[in-house]
């Protein structure tokens, strides 16, 4: 049986669309019938070149590290315990660790620093089936009340910046009478406006982008205040803020951007004991001033991918809809063009693929 796959041959090349054989998964590992594969500007970076002294690659390669299906077939030692069956819809935690290392026995398999993931060298959702390990699966309950093109950017986009605003919380940077920012509302800040307000305690939230239309969505998601930050510099966007909430600070910010201009004017608007922390990955350097990080007591958390508990818990408020999805369903021979659109930052919320 043949099924289509978007596969990378080598960097700086479109994708290239074939018709390949449908893998069949080892005794340990479920083939997932994909529904929809999330379409992450990582997975531009990756084409781009990005990544190519971090990860080994073994071309040809399929991207695609969200991804959300059904159950195709079950290997052979798969244990009836995992409760997995053929015609179960399912998601798939993208991070596989080596199962050894201490990160991966906290659980933060997306830290080991021996782990592989979905997309990522190893094959993706940018095909049609693809083979996973049981243990990356969870299964999802119900009657298919939510479809793949919605739960499949959950597993990036919506885990991401869940585990960032996390962070701020524990750490006692949120709460009433706080102002906290996201900053950048694409995939990840859509889903991060929510966050905010999920689980900020009552603190104010306010949306920075450079469009106008990624504000609406950040508006209809919950934030309180919105400001446009194209060709503004600091003092303008500062006095929109005041302007906006009575303040001319911040005390967090979600950075979902990840240029080195956004995290900058994070900085710079930051109150004393304030905290940023970036989850996005444009840029390639942080370039902020020491005095004011150290004598202000500035923190900065990096806050990489979630774990497999992290998504449970951002499945769980989407099955109670608690979460708003902005996505854009893509037909699978638009795959290159909308790696594209992506790029030039055109993209509203989550594109997606899907097989139909």
């Amino acid at each position: 049986m043949k099924m289509r796959a978007a596969r990378m041959y080598g960097y700086k090349q479109p994708l290239r669309l074939e018709e390949v054989d449908v893998p069949s998964p080892g005794p340990e590992e479920v083939l997932v019938r994909v529904g929809g594969a999330g379409m992450c500007r990582t997975d531009f970076q990756l084409i781009d070149g990005y990544f190519d002294n971090g990860l080994s690659m073994d071309f040809p390669i399929t991207p695609g590290h969200e991804v959300a299906g059904w159950v195709d077939g079950v290997g052979s030692a798969v244990p009836k315990s995992a409760g997995l069956a053929e015609g179960d819809q399912v998601v798939v935690f993208g991070s596989w660790g080596d199962g050894a290392c201490r990160q991966c026995h906290e659980g933060n398999e997306q830290l080991c620093a021996h782990g592989v993931w979905a997309g990522f060298g190893r094959h993706g959702g940018y095909q049609e089936y693809l083979p996973v390990n049981y243990r990356y699966l969870i299964k999802i309950p119900g009657g298919g009340e939510l479809s793949p093109d919605n739960l499949a950017p959950l597993t990036d986009a919506g885990l991401t910046p869940y585990r960032g605003l996390k962070k701020l919380r524990n750490a006692g940077h949120l709460g009433p009478g706080r102002t906290v920012a996201v900053s950048g509302i694409g995939g990840l800040g859509s889903y991060a406006t929510q966050y905010a307000k999920l689980l900020g305690g009552g603190a104010e939230v306010v949306a920075f982008a450079r469009s106008d239309e990624k504000l609406k969505i950040a508006k209809d998601n919950g934030a309180d205040h919105v400001v446009n930050v194209r060709d503004k510099d600091t003092e303008d966007v500062r006095a929109e803020l005041e302007s906006a909430t009575g303040r001319t600070e911040l005390d967090a910010v979600i950075e979902c951007a990840g240029s080195e201009d956004s995290i900058r004017l994070a900085f710079s608007l930051l109150a004393a004991e304030g905290a940023v922390a970036s989850v996005g990955l444009i840029g390639n350097r942080v370039d902020i001033p020491l005095f004011p990080l150290v004598a202000r007591e500035y923190t900065f958390y990096g806050s990489f991918w979630g774990n497999y508990n992290d998504l449970t818990e951002v499945l769980a408020l989407a099955r109670t809809g608690q979460l708003k999805h902005s996505v854009t369903r893509v037909r699978f021979d638009d795959v290159n063009e909308t790696l594209e659109a992506i790029a030039r930052g055109d993209v509203l919320g989550r594109a997606v693929i899907v097989y139909d």
